[in-house]
Parts: structure tokens; sequence; C-alpha cells
């Protein structure tokens, strides 16, 4: 049973480093989308493309540019993620009462002020509920990476498929279903917590 804790700490490490870098462009997109107005549509359909690539076939073509190992697997996730955590993020800012976005203008604030100062916080409840979608499906997508030589707990599925030993799948399986459970459970909290922060500010 202790052989399967580094296997559990590898896997929430790969999907930690992947929702890292996935928050950082998603968001920065996201941003993107919202200022630039004719590129908007581009970005969100490029997302959703992304998203409709069967995991398999992403992967496959990832391992051609990256090869073996954990940073196929990341990469992978990075973009499965995007799509998320780029449409809340628009959405977020679109929706920021425009009330609100005259009297930051009226108080001599520019445009990345405004960003900073006022869209961003009243958008991120929206935005971490991206980003918390964006973890729970690639704490169940990162079990793919067995297929192409990462570490994780898709190793002792993949291993329990191979000797039909069912002790060996719920070993990677369970553990996997858990923490998907944990981190909804836990961000979905934290979400409405500043949900109702953001209504009552």
């Amino acid at each position: 049973m202790s052989s399967i804790f580094p296997l559990i700490i590898e896997h929430l490490l790969i999907v930690l480093a992947a929702t890292a870098i996935s928050v950082v462009i998603g968001v920065g997109l996201g941003i993107v989308a919202y200022w630039v107005r004719y590129v908007d549509k581009l970005i969100l359909w490029l997302a959703e493309v992304i998203q409709t690539i069967p995991s398999l076939a992403l992967l496959a073509l990832l391992m051609i540019l990256f090869g073996l190992g954990n940073v196929t697997i990341i990469a992978g996730l990075v973009l499965y993620a995007l799509m998320p955590i780029i449409r809340n993020t628009y959405t977020g800012l679109e929706t920021v009462s425009p009330p609100i976005k005259d009297a930051a203008r009226g108080m001599g604030m520019n445009k990345l002020q405004r960003l900073v100062k006022v869209e961003l916080p009243l958008s991120f409840p929206l935005i971490f509920s991206g980003i918390r979608i964006a973890v729970v499906n690639s704490l169940s997508i990162a079990v793919m990476g067995v297929l192409i030589g990462a570490g994780g707990l898709g190793y002792p599925i993949y291993r329990g498929i191979q000797t039909h030993s069912m002790e060996r799948i719920l070993m990677g399986a369970v553990p996997v279903v858990l923490m998907a459970l944990v981190f909804d459970y836990f961000m979905t909290k934290i979400e409405r917590r500043m949900v109702k922060r953001a209504a009552s500010a």
C-alpha cells in the first residue's frame, strides 16, 4: 500500500504544474479576448476545438513534439484546461457592471488599472470556477499519461487491466476519484465564499 503514495504525489504534482501553466495562459488569453474584440471569437473557437480532440489523439500528437514522459501529459492537460479558464475569464470580465467600469474610468483609471483594480477582482469568482473545473478534469485525464510513459496513478490502473487485477485497478482509481471529490468540494466552498464577498462588497 505504501507504494501508492509516491504515485499519488506524482499525480498531484503533474496536475498542479499543468494547472499553474494553464491559469497563466488561460487568464491571459481571456483578457486578450476581452480587450481585443476582433479576436475574441477566434480565441474561444480555438479553445473549443482543442477541447473536442480525443485525449489519446492529442497525446499522440504531443508525444511527437515532446517525446515520452511527464512533459507530454502536462502539455496535454494545459491544452484541455484552457477552455473553462479562458471562457470564464472572458465571461467574468464581460459581466462586470458597466456603471462600475464608468465609475473607475471617471476616477481617472487607465485601461490596465481598471483591469487590475476593478474588473479582475470582481470577476475572480467566475475565473476561480473555471480553474476548479480544469483541476477536476485534469485529475482524471492525467491517468492517460501512463500510455505515453508519464507517471502518476495511471500506472496501477493500466497494470491492473493488463493482469486482470481488480485490486490494482482500484488502487489507482479510488485515489483519483477521492482527490477529484475533495478538490471539487473545497474549491466549491471557496468559490461560494468569493461570490458572497463580492455580492456584499
